[in-house]
């Protein structure tokens, strides 16, 4: 074996000798490695003045060379030499070397002087001085020295994390021995907001108050704190939060307390803080006797299955044991996805059909083929800008592709239809959200029409704001910007937006729609509108990084205001009038009493006529005139 090969082999061996060593051991060593140096930085700095450098030979002069570790050790253990460790120890550190060698020649000096007037011994001025340099190089370099030589490794360094963990309590103190056998990273301390902790080590690693947190991040280079309190409330964590954030740190958490899992398993569970939990809303599980009503034992057919909403109504809807789901859906990849994710989840029958709302014919063969019982109407066209420059598509899909949807559900039986719409239909000022409100007419229209014939038909629709997350909304298109290094595009600062995660979305949508009557518009509680320059700056502090401002030029990420876009509105409403929203069984659900007396039947007519002559000057006129 080459003989850089028995090196390499014997550095391993020493590496894994040295860690696994308890840390009591290693302080051991270190400490004893300092006496020695001291000693010899004493010894050494007295055969410098005398020229002769004759080894110590009577008490006198063991006691006076043993002063100087006597005096040093006790200094260098308070000032925390002892606590660092020596593979992550920062460059910085050299300065707490340097006063903590500077005290301890100091306070080696005072002793002498004191020692000199009593007439026990004389020591020449230049001592101490040298004993201060060379003590200093020896401690210093040593520390650094053992550093290079023993974890040079750059594949190994780069793995290595500063971690800070916030909640000192058991799950804290799991989560400290779970990162250590997993290995790799350096746990620096704790964050507690329990006074009585503080200055105390749980699970050997020191407790600090909040207020040490900056000071930390200098001094330890943090890279990352992990939030351990898995009971913590969200208004807490939105505090922790603002005061952790912009440091240039990454946040992670752990799951809530009820889908925790002890033990080995903590480590797989650290994740980053989505962005729903800064926003205070507060959820409530789903009532589950409402979503069984609905969905067990049922065939549910849901449109736009591969899109964000109906994507994620269909893993619901799968998870409470339907009789048959079918995939409704005009994209042919997003159709395979979702196919291909819940065939390899559930068991039962999972249909994708590949066609559009626009083509009645493939509605009527869908729904005739399976017996659908229920249809969640999600297909739609959604982003703002887009549908604003093709607005005869958008009408064409978003309106017309809702009556087909309606009209062949109450022409073929279907017991409960429920139309996904959106807060945009409200006073809407774009194409997208005037579609979305002749959606919600053609709904009532419909219900009206099943009710005269009393075939017992439900027919509902579920108006709320943006989900987190969901495609084209702002949130993804903020990752891809922070991805970048930015800057984030924000069209107005003022602007806001109601939020939701999509999960809660799904729930409740599904609950609505068991809770019809026929003809409702039910609408979900959002909570407050969000600032959506406050929703970019928290996501960019998430991330790990600093807002670049006015007030931080150095900062990572700057917010570049664009301007308003065509059809854009400063703020979003669920409500026509707020007075008109009663309530419902559910918490979160309330249902609109507000009906629109209009002529739906001759206002489609004419709509149809200026579509399908492509008419886009007369087709945007009527879409408008007849909602207002």
């Amino acid at each position: 074996m080459p003989i850089s090969s028995l090196t390499l082999h014997n550095k391993q061996k020493l590496i894994a000798w040295l860690g696994s060593l308890p840390r009591f051991s290693k302080r051991v060593i270190i400490v004893a490695f300092d006496v020695l140096a001291l000693s010899f930085a004493l010894w050494a700095s007295f055969s410098l003045r005398f020229g002769s450098w004759t080894p110590p030979n009577t008490i006198g002069q063991f006691v006076m060379i043993g002063s100087a570790p006597l005096v040093a050790i006790p200094i260098f253990a308070r000032l925390g030499l002892y606590r660092a460790v020596i593979r992550y120890l920062p460059e910085r550190a050299l300065w707490s070397i340097l006063q903590a060698t500077s005290l301890a020649a100091g306070c080696w000096l005072l002793l002498v002087f004191l020692s000199a007037m009593s007439g026990y011994t004389i020591v020449p001025r230049s001592v101490p001085i040298l004993y201060w340099a060379i003590a200093t190089m020896l401690i210093g370099s040593s520390r650094f020295l053992v550093k290079r030589f023993l974890w040079s490794s750059r594949t190994t360094q780069a793995k290595h994390r500063q971690i800070l963990v916030y909640g000192a309590g058991e799950s804290g103190a799991q989560l400290v021995t779970a990162l250590r056998r997993n290995g790799g990273d350096r746990i620096v301390g704790f964050i507690d907001d329990n006074s009585s902790l503080h200055g105390r080590d749980v699970a050997g690693i020191r407790v600090f108050p909040l207020s040490h947190f900056e000071r930390l991040v200098e001094q330890h280079g943090i890279d990352e704190v992990i939030l351990s309190i898995p009971s913590l409330t969200s208004q807490r964590k939105q505090e922790i939060i603002a005061r952790v954030s912009g440091q240039g740190v990454k946040i992670k958490t752990l799951p809530p307390i009820s889908e925790l899992v002890s033990g080995k398993y903590l480590v797989s569970q650290i994740r980053d803080i989505e962005i729903d939990e800064l926003l205070g809303r507060s959820t409530v599980p789903a009532d589950r006797a409402l979503v069984r009503e609905i969905i067990e034992g049922r065939t549910i057919m849901v449109t736009g299955a591969g899109g964000s909403i109906g994507s994620e109504l269909c893993r619901l809807i799968a998870q409470w044991s339907p009789q048959r789901l079918v995939l409704f859906e005009s994209n042919e990849f997003a159709l395979y996805r979702i196919d291909r994710e819940l065939t390899a989840a559930y068991d039962h029958a999972i249909v994708p059909i590949l066609g559009s709302v626009v083509d009645r014919r493939r509605l009527e063969s869908a729904i005739d083929a399976f017996g659908v019982q229920v249809l969640f109407h999600a297909a739609a066209y959604k982003h703002v800008p887009l549908v604003e420059a093709n607005a005869l598509e958008g009408i064409r899909n978003n309106v017309l592709g809702t009556l087909n949807a309606a009209e062949t559900a109450l022409s073929k039986g279907v017991e409960h239809f429920v139309l996904i719409s959106s807060d945009k239909a409200v006073r809407p000022t774009n194409v997208m959200g005037a579609t979305k409100r002749w959606a919600e007419l053609i709904i009532q229209d419909t219900s009206a029409r099943a009710l005269a014939r009393q075939t017992g038909q439900r027919f509902s629709a579920v108006r709320f704001g943006n989900v987190l997350g969901s495609n084209g909304s702002v949130v993804p298109l903020f990752k891809e910007q922070i991805a970048a290094g930015g800057p984030l595009t924000l069209t107005d600062p003022g602007m806001t937006r109601y939020f939701m995660s999509i999960r809660e979305a799904a729930e409740l949508i599904v609950q609505a729609g068991q809770l019809s009557q026929g003809g409702d518009i039910f609408l979900l509680e959002m909570g407050s509108p969000v600032l959506i320059s406050d929703l970019a700056e928290n996501m960019i502090r998430l991330a790990g990084f600093s807002v670049r401002n006015a007030d931080n030029p150095e900062g990572d990420i700057e917010i570049v205001v664009t301007g308003k876009r065509p059809g854009e509105k400063m703020y979003e409403e669920l409500f026509y009038n707020e007075a008109d929203a009663a309530p419902t069984g559910h918490p979160k659900i309330m249902r609109a009493t507000h009906q629109a007396a209009i002529n739906l039947e001759e206002w489609m007519l004419r709509l149809k006529e200026a579509v399908d002559t492509e008419n886009e000057s007369d087709a945007r006129r009527i879409l408008f005139e007849a909602i207002r």
